[in-house]
């Protein structure tokens, strides 16, 4: 599904009981779709809240942030994103644009 946002945060979730055990390399994984950049630098609550099981997530051809204190994953500078899940694979694709150097320098 192709939504219209600024960035995004991606992570895996550490709540396990509602994982399916009869397939264990399943695991919950979310992804919060926001209307600004560097949101883990914001007060802003994303407007969209998503979650899969999967064992896999495909980022391809957009520049990521990895957050290594969080373990999570920022895409900024989105103009749209696509987020598919193919059986335990998610997609995630998008149109992105120039980041600034103010938005480095914050992001960084």
């Amino acid at each position: 599904m192709r939504y219209k946002c600024r960035s995004l945060i991606l992570g895996k979730k550490k709540d396990r009981k509602a994982r399916d055990d009869t397939n264990p390399e399943l695991c919950l994984c979310f992804v919060n779709l926001c209307n600004e950049n560097n949101p883990h630098l914001s007060e802003h609550l994303p407007f969209k809240f998503l979650e899969f099981e999967i064992h896999k997530v495909i980022i391809e051809g957009l520049d990521v942030y990895f957050l290594v204190p969080g373990k999570d994953i920022v895409i900024n500078n989105l103009e749209s994103v696509d987020i598919v899940q193919e059986g335990p694979h998610l997609f995630i694709r998008g149109k992105q644009g120039k980041e600034s150097k103010a938005g480095k320098k914050a992001g960084r």
